[in-house]
């Protein structure tokens, strides 16, 4: 039988990492359940391009990845015919990634296994406890951020 470590200050930062591979594993469950062959990180990776087109460090900084690890990630998105990569003007050497048609089509199919994750996550909380929840941990988040 595994057991919970009670929830208090001292372990803080194992709870945080409980709650984010939770949530990482439930979501590839549910995308798994729905027949979309995709991890967490690329899930992300899509969710940030449904908002327009972003380049490979922006990218890997929303999935924490490594840039060289982002672009093994983009090239098997980008065989899959899921997103496509363009020379920013005016810079050689930049890329910006983008979206396909297919990978559109894929990100609508999917946002609402997103949803569903997040509701079980919450159920249970009053509207009101979400809102503390979320404020709550967004200031931890600014406290740690912060420059002393």
């Amino acid at each position: 039988m595994t057991t919970t470590p009670p929830c208090n200050g001292s372990n803080l930062g194992l709870l945080f990492r409980q709650v984010r591979d939770a949530m990482w594993a439930r979501m590839e469950a549910e995308l798994a359940a729905n027949g979309h062959d995709l991890n967490f990180s690329q899930f992300i990776t899509l969710k940030m391009l449904s908002f327009g087109p972003a380049g490979v460090t922006e990218l890997a900084r929303a999935a924490y990845l490594h840039p060289g690890a982002m672009t093994r990630l983009l090239d098997k998105l980008e065989e899959r015919g899921l997103l496509a990569r363009e020379a920013v003007p005016g810079d050689r050497r930049a890329l910006q990634i983008m979206l396909t048609d297919v990978g559109r089509a894929m990100w609508e199919d999917i946002a609402p296994s997103a949803q569903r994750v997040h509701d079980r996550a919450m159920a249970n909380l009053s509207d009101p406890e979400r809102e503390q929840l979320l404020r709550l941990l967004c200031q931890v988040r600014d406290n740690l951020a912060a420059q002393d």
